[in-house]
C-alpha cells in the first residue's frame, strides 16, 4: 500500500515493559530512571533559541557564518569501498573521490561522515580501522587520520566539550577531548551494538540504542554514568534515534520491528509505536520541523519497499509513504538547506538518492562506492553539532 496510516500502536505503561523484560534481567541495569523536571541546562550548553523548539536555529538557510562559504556538498562514505565520494548537489555529480589510508587490519568501513561540535570539521569514522579521518569543510580536501578504538559512529556533548565515541564493537561509550581526541573516560555498557543516540533538550542525558540486544540506554552527561536500561516492543533491531521538536519525546527507528518506538525520555518508558515500513531505519527532520522522513532501508534481498515514511509531529500519524522506484535501499542522510531535498544513501545498491520533500519524487539516483552508509550534507543550518550525520541545534 502506497499510503499508509498508522498501524501497530503499542501503548505500554511502565509496569508492562517490566513484566516484558524478563528476558534482559541478565543486564543488571533494568530499572526506571526518571529525571527531575524542570532542572538548569548542562551547564556550557548554548541555550535554545525556542523552548518549543530545539531545533529553531536550523531552520531553512540558517547558516552559521562560521560555515557560510563551505562549498556545498554531499559526503558519502562507501563502507566496503573504504572511500569517500563527493557529490555536487547542484549538479549531481561526483566531484571528488579519496581513498581512506590502509590500516593493517584490511578493511575500514567507514561508517558516518561526522561533522564537530564547532563545525569546523568531518571526520570520517571507520570502525574496523580503528580510525578518523578529516576532511576540511572549506575545502572538501582530505586530512590528517588519527587512531581512535572503534567509533562506529561519535556524538558531541551539548556542551561541546566531549566528543563521544559509540565504540559498538567494544560495548563502550569513550568520552574523548573534542578538541584533542584524548581519552577521558570509558564507559562499559551492557549493551550489543551500541551506535545511535540524541539528547535532552536541557542536555542533562542522552538516549542510544542497542542494535542487537533490542535495549535502549540513558546515559548521565554530566556524571558520566549509565541511568538504566529498558527493552523495546515490539522487540526488534533499534537505529536512529532523535528527540523530537518539542523536546518532549525520543523516536527510535527499528529495523526488524518496522516502525518507530516513542520513548518519554524524562520518565525513561515506551508509550508508542508507529508503524512506517520494512527496515525502518534513519530519522530526519523537515526545515519546519512539522515532519520527521523515517527511511524504510529494508534488507538485502531485493524485496525491500525502499521508502521514505512522512510522521506528522502534530498527531505522531504517517501522512504519506514515498516509495522509490525498482529496487532501492535509503538508508542514512540529510536534509538539503533549502530544505527541499532529502539526501539519503542507497546502502545496498551502490548509490544515492536525492528526493524532492515536496512530492516525494526522486531527482537524482547517483552512482557511488560499495555500500555507502552515513552520508553528509554539508554545510547544514544550525549554530552547533551534536554528530553523527548532522544532528544540528
Amino acid at each position: 500500500m502506497r499510503f499508509a496510516a498508522v498501524a501497530g500502536l503499542c501503548v505500554l505503561s511502565a509496569a508492562g515493559l517490566r513484566l516484558s523484560a524478563s528476558h534482559h534481567q541478565h543486564i543488571g541495569l533494568l530499572y526506571s530512571a526518571a529525571a527531575p523536571e524542570g532542572r538548569q541546562a548542562l551547564p556550557g550548553m548554548p541555550p535554545l533559541l525556542n523552548a518549543n523548539n530545539v531545533y529553531a536555529a536550523a531552520g531553512t538557510g540558517m547558516l552559521s557564518p562560521v560555515v557560510a562559504q563551505d562549498p556545498h556538498r554531499i559526503y558519502v562514505p562507501n563502507s566496503k569501498s573504504d572511500s569517500v565520494d563527493i557529490i555536487d548537489p547542484d549538479t549531481f555529480k561526483i566531484v571528488g573521490h579519496f581513498a581512506l589510508p590502509k590500516h593493517s587490519k584490511g578493511l575500514l568501513e567507514p561508517q558516518h561522515v561526522v561533522p564537530s561540535f564547532d563545525l569546523r570539521k568531518l571526520w570520517v569514522a571507520q570502525d574496523l580501522g580503528d580510525q578518523l579521518t578529516l576532511i576540511d569543510p572549506a575545502t572538501g580536501k582530505q586530512g590528517e587520520t588519527i587512531h581512535v578504538d572503534d567509533p562506529y559512529n561519535m556524538y558531541y556533548t551539548p556542551d561541546g566539550r566531549y566528543a563521544i565515541v559509540m565504540a559498538e564493537r567494544e560495548k563502550r561509550l569513550d568520552f574523548r577531548d573534542a578538541q584533542t581526541m584524548n581519552v577521558v573516560k570509558r564507559v562499559p555498557v551492557n549493551c550489543k551494538g551500541v551506535n545511535h543516540a540524541d539528547f535532552s533538550p536541557d542536555g542533562r542525558y542522552m538516549i542510544a540504542t542497542c542494535e542487537f540486544s533490542d535495549d535502549i540506554l540513558k546515559v548521565d552527561i554530566e556524571s558520566q554514568k549509565v541511568l538504566g536500561q529498558i527493552p523495546l516492543q515490539p522487540a526488534g533491531m533499534p537505529q536512529d534515534c532523535r528527540i523530537s521538536p518539542d523536546g518532549k519525546v525520543f523516536y527510535i527507528a527499528d529495523m526488524h520491528a518496522d516502525g518507530v518506538h516513542v520513548i518519554d525520555g524524562n520518565g525513561f518508558r515506551q508509550i508508542e509505536f508507529i508503524k512506517t515500513g520494512r527496515g525502518a531505519h534513519g530519522e530526519y527532520f523537515s526545515r519546519d520541523a512539522k515532519y520527521m522522513y523515517v527511511s524504510n532501508r529494508g534488507d538485502d534481498t531485493g524485496r525491500s519497499e525502499g521508502s521514505i515514511s512522512l510522521i506528522d509531529l502534530a498527531t505522531r500519524g504517517v501522512a504519506a509513504k514515498w516509495v522509490l522506484p525498482g529496487y532501492s535501499s535509503p538508508d542514512m542522510g540529510g536534509v538539503s538547506i533549502d530544505g527541499k531535498t532529502l539526501w539519503l544513501s542507497g546502502r545496498y545498491n551502490d548509490e544515492v538518492y536525492a528526493i524532492d520533500t515536496a512530492t516525494g519524487k526522486l531527482r537524482a539516483r547517483i552512482k557511488v562506492g560499495r555500500s555507502p552508509h552515513g552520508l553528509c550534507v554539508w554545510p547544514q543550518p544550525g549554530r552547533y553539532s551534536l554528530g553523527h550525520t548532522g544532528n544540528m541545534r
